[in-house]
């Protein structure tokens, strides 16, 4: 059974990893078996990586399938090159999207200094999905809409207005709720979010009656899965900016998911 309570994840409850001899480190929200995360995944939403290169980091060709994965920078920049011919670079704001379909083998460089990033992967029904071919697509920070509401700067990453499109069933933003300010996200009965602070503090609560408003800082990790509609409402420390990325998924799919553990 879903429960409306906000269930908030401290880092040292998060999965960790590292590439290139530690020139990548990564904090996961929701990690790989073994990782040592808590979250095994959020509906379709399967795997987070919160990457960081303070200098420059690569990994090399690998494959995926299937799966349906952005990277979106933060600082620095993002390279990728791929087995479809693909050779680009992308910017802070900007962001990489992979639908892996058939197969694609795919080399990453992460370039600082201090280069911060994401990886997200979105699990869609993947006995269609492997019958797909396999595409790239690349959006700089411009081209995604931009909003000012209740007291926050909202930028919407995935859903409408964004140029990604993707199978999975998917939203994903990210929101700078202004010092001082609150900003009431809308989530609907059987939907699910996920909010990762990367910047600043303040707090987390819902309008559910019996939800408790909780400390919100920089890199825990809340979930939230609504049993009814009700508002998330994020407030904003009164001396600095709380910023987060939020994605928001189906709880449950109508597809079978893959048994991660």
């Amino acid at each position: 059974m879903m429960s409306s309570a906000i269930r908030l994840y401290t880092p040292d409850m998060q999965g960790t990893g590292a590439f290139d001899g530690g020139r990548i480190t990564e904090q996961k929200p929701i990690g790989f078996p073994g990782e040592g995360g808590a979250v095994d995944r959020v509906g379709p939403l399967f795997y987070w990586a919160w990457a960081f290169a303070p200098q420059e980091g690569y990994i090399a060709p690998h494959p995926h399938q299937a799966f349906e994965i952005m990277t979106y920078v933060v600082n620095g920049k993002a390279e990728h090159g791929d087995s479809l011919g693909t050779r680009s670079t992308v910017g802070p704001g900007g962001a990489q999207v992979m639908l892996t379909g058939s197969g694609v083998y795919h080399e990453e460089r992460f370039v600082g200094p201090d280069m911060e990033g994401f990886q997200i992967w979105f699990e869609p029904d993947l006995r269609q999905a492997r019958l797909r071919q396999p595409a790239y697509y690349q959006f700089e920070h411009e081209e995604f809409p931009l909003a000012s509401a209740g007291g926050a700067e909202v930028k919407t990453v995935i859903g409408e207005g964004s140029p990604v499109q993707l199978t999975v069933d998917a939203r994903m933003y990210d929101i700078a709720v202004t010092p001082g300010a609150q900003y009431a996200y809308p989530l609907k009965a059987g939907r699910s979010l996920a909010a990762l602070a990367i910047r600043g503090s303040g707090s987390i609560a819902s309008s559910v009656e019996s939800s408790p408003e909780q400390s919100f800082e920089a890199k825990q990790f809340a979930v939230i899965d609504a049993e009814a509609g009700l508002d998330v409402v994020l407030k904003a420390g009164a001396d600095e900016t709380l910023r987060l990325i939020a994605i928001e998924v189906p709880s449950r799919t109508d597809y079978p998911l893959y048994r991660k553990r």
